[in-house]
């Protein structure tokens, strides 16, 4: 007697898997941008209540000068033609990232976008509600590189550097291959060649038949 066997299920008709939503990277993105936040709002209020009609302080053995400074421009005293426009922008750069962030599957991604957001909603916070009113506020800058009064690099703050060194680790992070989905480079072209190499053999099985 011929044993019946019950058909195996196809895996090519079964569907992956949904992936599951990166809580864990948007609550590092949330944990990494609140600190960042903090860090920029307390030294800028310690700034303003310290450093207001003070010379220069040399810290550092001069590498670093503290010194209040308010700035209407860009970050690092860059001037792209009014404050409102750079309020505005700065929304903008805080509603892509937010929108983003249900896509993160990589915690550097997750880190540096987190930077990027504490650094914009710092400077941000400043244009809304600091003088001289609402989007046209001036941001607090008080770090002075090598040189009192922006000599040497312009005059920065908490949240200028929180951009920046969030920039550069997603610039080496794409250089590095690693995408903000989790995946690499390499694995892109490993899945884009095994795909291939399917499309091949069912082309090969459709002309025997």
């Amino acid at each position: 007697m011929s044993s019946e066997q019950s058909p195996e299920p196809s895996t090519s008709d079964a569907e992956p898997p949904a992936p599951e939503p990166p809580r864990q990277r948007i609550l590092l993105l949330v944990v990494v941008a609140v600190l960042a936040y903090a860090v920029d709002l307390v030294t800028k209020i310690v700034a303003t209540a310290t450093l207001e009609g003070e010379e220069p302080i040399r810290i550092l053995g001069g590498a670093v000068y503290l010194q209040l400074v308010r700035n209407p421009y860009a970050a690092f005293g860059m001037d792209f033609g009014g404050t409102w426009i750079l309020a505005i922008v700065a929304m903008g750069v805080v509603g892509a990232i937010i929108w983003f962030a249900r896509r993160l599957r990589s915690p550097g991604w997750a880190v540096g976008l987190g930077l990027v957001l504490a650094g914009a909603l710092g400077n941000l916070t400043d244009r809304i509600f600091r003088a001289p009113g609402p989007l046209h506020g001036h941001v607090v800058d008080f770090i002075s590189a090598f040189e009192p009064n922006g000599s040497f690099f312009p005059v920065f703050n908490g949240a200028d550097s929180a951009i920046t060194i969030g920039a550069v680790l997603i610039v080496v992070l794409s250089l590095m291959g690693r995408d903000y989905d989790g995946s690499t480079t390499k694995s892109r072209k490993e899945q884009e060649k095994e795909q291939e190499q399917e499309q091949e053999q069912q082309q090969a099985g459709e002309d025997k038949a």
